[in-house]
């Protein structure tokens, strides 16, 4: 489902991008790639969210049919099915721009196409004629340049940006936005069943009780998140330096935004002792370890780095002319 859902956008990039190159609106116009790249990044993300709670069903229903022998067994199977599959739905479509955007274009005389009409890279040309130095857009016949003129790092530094936003402002809103709604609707509820005197006159506990509960895994989804925004921050960090600056604006604000949430939004949770973060452990390993060899990739492949500096060092103008020692 994931790569379906990966292979739906690469089609909605390579269909589109020839509309925004014909639309009227000149701003949209003459950043068509930007827009198609934006768009593109918006539905890829509306498609994780709605997976993300298919996901939560599945990974349940194959947890309960191991049927583990504790509870601790069953948070650990639970925990690593949940992390695999919303790991694997978030960062799809990243790797698929960081390492395969862009390198399956075939060769002149055997273009690889869609439908045997759009190619899945190719520049915009004067309606198959020469391109000339400034075509007017009206005349351009537009096909698909995957990647951004700068490179593909543009691309995923956008699709990372986005999407990255995207998920803490709807995680913000779920944590505190939800609740709020909920709880307004309970006393709505409470006031037109006993009236709003009746209602001042309830003891602290039933006032509490009619707060939301706290959700089934308790902390899990808390973990979750901090999880996922740790491998967003490392993972591809060498394509999006700016990912740990706004993890942390986030995690400041939520913060104050969780204390708010467990005081005043949610009845008191039940204590329960932890030996520790349990499987979580392992995960952060495995993260670590993931991101040193992702960025290594990114640098050697997705960006040109490496072939600036083999041009620089080996067949640049000023290749072989330093003085001896000075590199």
């Amino acid at each position: 489902m994931v790569i379906a859902a990966v292979f739906g956008i690469v089609i909605y990039r390579v269909v589109t991008v020839s509309t925004f190159a014909a639309f009227k609106w000149a701003l949209i116009r003459n950043n068509s790639q930007v827009a198609t790249t934006g768009t593109a990044v918006c539905i890829n993300f509306c498609i994780i969210m709605l997976l993300n709670v298919l996901y939560e069903k599945v990974a349940l229903f194959l947890t309960n049919l191991e049927q583990p022998r504790t509870e601790s067994e069953w948070e650990n199977s639970f925990t690593l099915k949940m992390f695999l599959f919303q790991f694997i739905n978030l960062n799809s479509s990243t790797f698929y721009i960081a390492f395969f955007l862009g390198r399956f274009t075939g060769h002149p005389g055997a273009y690889l196409r869609l439908i045997n009409r759009w190619r899945l890279e190719e520049v915009a040309t004067n309606n198959g004629q020469t391109p000339t130095c400034t075509p007017h857009p009206a005349v351009l016949s537009v096909e698909e340049q995957e990647c951004h003129p700068s490179g593909c790092l543009i691309d995923l530094c956008m699709q990372m940006s986005i999407i990255m936003v995207l998920k803490q402002t709807w995680n913000n809103f779920m944590e505190l936005g939800y609740p709020l709604i909920q709880n307004w609707w309970t006393r709505r509820r409470v006031r037109h069943e006993h009236g709003s005197q009746r209602k001042a006159t309830f003891p602290q506990w039933e006032k509490d009780y009619n707060l939301q509960p706290m959700n089934a895994y308790g902390l899990f989804d808390e973990y979750l998140e901090m999880i996922l925004q740790f491998g967003f921050t490392t993972i591809f960090v060498a394509a999006f330096p700016l990912a740990p600056l706004l993890a942390l604006l986030n995690n400041i604000i939520e913060i104050r935004l969780d204390a708010y949430k467990f005081v005043s939004q949610w009845r008191r949770p039940l204590a329960a002792r932890a030996k520790d973060i349990g499987i979580w452990y392992g995960i952060l390993e495995g993260i670590g370890i993931l991101s040193v060899i992702t960025n290594a990739f990114v640098i050697a492949v997705t960006s040109d780095f490496i072939p600036r500096l083999v041009y620089a060092y080996k067949y640049g103008p000023c290749a072989g002319q330093g003085e001896a020692g000075q590199k």
